[in-house]
């Protein structure tokens, strides 16, 4: 192996995606800001988006690839265009990724996702009282880490067959779980790495009116999905009835876009 393709295989990139009006550029501002004060040594930071206006300089942006369907009138996104991280050639970009959404909060150490064994690793997602957890495989793609170039089959796959994936699955994350759970290529981070806002922050009831929510000892990546998301959090505020929080003021320190 030559010295500049060791090199190649070696580097980190941290990625995102942003698309469409909902997250403006400040999110992956602070993303990039977030990672610089908690991954040690170099990584470069990538952002796949169809807007490149107000992003700070640090950031390499490029085109999100055609994900080569288009959504039906009125049909929920469901960000199947994840899956075009998984080109064979994604701008010529080499060694490991990490994909982080661009709504979470970082509030730990990044180095050990770069370190932890696995091909292919994803947030085993959340448990539901109504489900049968032991038996369910499917990833919360908030933060997943592999190869880049490494599993070209996944976009191939659901390019040829995109109409029956999308009816057989509910979304990108689901489809990715299973396709890679089949090859034996599927692994979990450790629980505590990426807790959720909603299910491991906010503190039981009643205790819920006085203390602010805060991430759990050993966390690394808070992630918001469901009814609440950073904002929200920053202002104490739900969007359910009767499930009242106070705010969780460690988001604007987190938040802060100076690395």
């Amino acid at each position: 192996m030559s010295t500049n393709t060791a090199q190649a295989a070696q580097q980190r990139h941290i990625i995102c995606m942003k698309w469409g009006t909902k997250y403006g550029p400040e999110y992956v501002n602070r993303l990039y800001a977030m990672v610089r004060r908690h991954l040690t040594g170099d990584f470069n930071f990538v952002c796949l988006t169809d807007n490149t206006e107000g992003l700070r300089p640090e950031v390499e942006c490029h085109p999100i690839p055609d994900i080569n369907f288009n959504l039906a009138p009125g049909e929920p996104d469901r960000a199947w265009k994840k899956l075009t991280t998984f080109e064979a050639d994604l701008y010529g970009l080499r060694g490991t990724a990490l994909f982080l959404d661009i709504d979470i909060v970082i509030v730990g150490s990044l180095d050990d996702f770069f370190t932890q064994p696995g091909q292919f690793l994803i947030i085993k997602d959340y448990p539901r009282f109504w489900r049968n957890n032991a038996k369910r495989i499917v990833g919360n793609s908030s933060v997943y880490r592999f190869e880049l170039g490494a599993h070209p089959d996944v976009l191939e796959y659901f390019r040829k067959h995109s109409q029956e994936m999308r009816a057989q699955y509910r979304n990108e994350q689901e489809y990715l779980s299973h396709f890679l759970n089949k090859q034996g290529k599927l692994s979990y981070w450790p629980a505590a790495w990426c807790p959720s806002f909603k299910y491991a922050c906010i503190p039981a009831w009643p205790t819920n009116y006085w203390t602010e929510p805060v991430p759990p000892k050993d966390a690394r990546i808070v992630i918001f999905h469901g009814e609440c998301n950073p904002p929200d959090a920053l202002a104490g505020r739900r969007n359910k009835r009767f499930r009242h929080i106070q705010p969780a003021k460690w988001v604007a320190k987190e938040w802060a876009q100076l690395a």
